[in-house]
Order: C-alpha cells, then structure tokens, then sequence
C-alpha cells in the first residue's frame, strides 16, 4: 500500500472521517485532508458554520458536495468559530487544490484544545489509519 501519492503533513492533527486542525496561536485552522479532497474530485460546494456558531469535536460542522456525493464535515475540536474561509463560497475547488493551504474550511477559537487533543490523530497515526483503508 503506498500513501505517497497523500499529503500528510506532520504539524497537523487528524480525525478519522478525515479533517485536520492545525494550532495557531489560540486559535485552531480546520479543513479537510488531501486523501478526503481526492476521493471527494471535483468539489462544487460547501457549507460551514457561520461566524460566531458553535462547533462540537467529532459533531457534524457543515457539508462538502462533489459532482459524486455529499459528505459531512466533522469538527476536530470544540469551540467557536472566529473565521470562515470566504473564498469557498466563490472558489470550492481550492479544497481540492489546497487542501492544506488556500482550501481550509474554519478557524476555531478551542474550548478545551489539551483534552481534546488527546482523542486526534497525529500524522504517524493517520498514515497508519489511512493504510488500513487502502489496502
């Protein structure tokens, strides 16, 4: 089984449906990972929480829809949402593209981010969560 054609970077921390966050200060960076932007294709549309909203670890955040399906988002981390990543509403595909760059999904101010990140995935981790199910 080979992951190199994945992007897994190694600061970031993982769900198993496939999110990451990445710390930035006090604040958490959310967004989809590469395997999930591949096996989605082509994204068309997303739904996020708005500004303000609430968001609960591993609670359903929002949607991402390709040409093949719909898939929900989960949250990596609890908290409120600081920043939702406008040019998504114009610009989806950056999902695909960025998928760690220009297509994040939200910035999440952490209600608890030192428990929390105990029940996350690190990049080792993932890669081995990922092998499993691409075997």
């Amino acid at each position: 089984m080979d992951l190199q054609g994945y992007g897994i970077p190694d600061d970031l921390l993982y769900t198993k449906e496939h999110e990451w966050a990445r710390q930035e200060g006090h604040a958490v960076k959310i967004g989809i990972t590469d395997y999930a932007a591949k096996t989605l294709n082509d994204v068309v549309y997303v739904t996020t929480p708005k500004l303000g909203g609430k968001v609960q670890q591993f609670q359903t955040m929002g949607t991402v829809e390709s040409i093949k399906a719909v898939s929900e988002l989960y949250s990596p981390v609890s908290g409120t949402v600081t920043k939702v990543n406008s040019r998504l509403d114009m610009s989806p595909e950056l999902v695909n593209k960025s998928p760690y760059g220009e297509g994040w999904l939200i910035e999440v101010e952490p209600a608890d981010l030192e428990s929390e990140r105990k029940k996350l995935l690190d990049s080792k981790a993932y890669s081995a969560y990922l092998s499993t199910l691409l075997k």
